[in-house]
């Protein structure tokens, strides 16, 4: 597991921990390194979990399926991104999504009573966790919050300005690097594939932004936050 610590050390849930406090932390909570293969689920929605998800490498993805089987991706994750925090804090524990495996992964697999209750030693890590537990909660809340106002936009340039706009602001440059191909990014706005890459080109052409795969610049600020008005 200490191959994997650099990559935990950058998880919110582990902040202000130092790293040679990992191997005597992940003893207390019991944590596990689980291996899955592309394709593979994680688990489904309506099963009951008690665990918490840490990515360690590969990816993953979260998404809903409706009763027509269509699927709409809430999010996707990667390394040192974190699932299963909010399902574990509810009464029922039942998962309202489903969690696939992109391509060969690795999960750090937590015990939630472990990270909740304090240990019989009393470990000051503890007090550490809950208190980072309650900021993921905190900025889960406001991803989700984001998620359903990208939603509820109607235009597809809207929702693409927005997005873009967002995850710029996330990584504060206006260059960054989506981890969605346009696949995902489609079934993300919850928009057809064709007709967004048809947008993004528009948008390109006009000097609102500049891409390549999945690179992105926004040009010109001040007329792609025109297009959310």
């Amino acid at each position: 597991m200490e191959q994997y610590y650099p990559v935990i050390k950058n998880c919110t849930l582990f902040r202000k921990i130092e790293e040679r406090e990992f191997g005597h932390l992940m003893r207390c909570l019991g944590a596990q390194v689980k291996s899955f293969h592309a394709e593979e689920y994680i688990f489904f929605a309506g099963d009951e979990i008690n665990f918490i998800g840490i990515v360690l490498s590969g990816r993953i993805e979260i998404m809903k399926e409706n009763l027509a089987g269509n699927k709409h991706i809430v999010a996707i994750l990667g390394p040192s991104d974190m699932f299963a925090e909010g399902i574990v804090c509810t009464m029922k524990r039942i998962a309202p999504v489903t969690v696939r495996v992109n391509e060969e992964a690795k999960i750090l697999h937590i015990p939630y009573e472990r990270v909740i209750k304090t240990c019989g030693n009393v470990c000051e890590y503890h007090f550490n966790l809950v208190q980072n537990m309650m900021v993921v909660l905190g900025e889960k809340n406001v991803n989700l919050n984001r998620k359903l106002e990208l939603l509820t936009l109607k235009g597809m340039r809207e929702k693409i300005a927005s997005f873009l706009m967002n995850e710029a602001g996330d990584r504060g440059s206006s260059m960054f690097q989506i981890m969605l191909n346009r696949n995902e990014l489609a079934d993300y706005l919850n928009v057809s594939r064709t007709s967004m890459c048809r947008e993004l080109a528009r948008m390109k052409e006009e000097g609102l932004i500049d891409y390549y795969g999945n690179s992105f610049k926004i040009l010109n600020k001040e007329l792609l936050a025109e297009c959310l008005e």
